[in-house]
């Protein structure tokens, strides 16, 4: 029988204006965790100076950024290669966040897969924009 630990990871990296994540931003990455939908495995802050320069926030300074009591499953999971790929997405003197989010509702569906003998050959999220946009414009050609 075939047994996983983690399910499929996905890596977010969300961008804010200013030099720390937004409150609510926290509070609906708490909410989503708290659901049991997906697991933390690995959180990183990051800044970029007006000048390019990148700076990580080290775990213990991230409770100043309103992040204290979320647990990680996996801290470090994050390779420093796709920190250092990703930051270079960020625009100078803003900030984001690296969230690595086990989707553990798809767990099981790895399980019997893999038990199958089954092989997933490819896996594509459609952001929820995209999404949204093409439902409104079926929608306003249906209308």
């Amino acid at each position: 029988m075939v047994e996983f630990r983690y399910g499929p990871v996905e890596l977010y990296l969300v961008g804010f204006d200013s030099d720390r994540p937004h409150p609510d931003a926290v509070a609906a990455l708490r909410e989503i965790i708290e659901s049991g939908v997906v697991r933390l495995l690995d959180l990183v802050v990051l800044r970029k100076s007006a000048e390019g320069d990148i700076e990580m926030i080290e775990v213990e300074e991230q409770n100043a950024l309103g992040i204290e009591g979320i647990e990680l499953f996996a801290a470090g999971l994050t390779a420093s290669e796709d920190i250092d790929e990703l930051a270079e997405l960020i625009d100078p003197g803003t900030s984001a966040v690296l969230v690595a989010l086990e989707m553990t509702y798809v767990r099981a569906l790895a399980e019997k897969v893999a038990q199958s003998g089954g092989t997933v050959l490819t896996a594509e999220r459609i952001p929820a924009p995209v999404v949204n946009a093409v439902a409104d414009m079926i929608d306003a050609e249906e209308n």
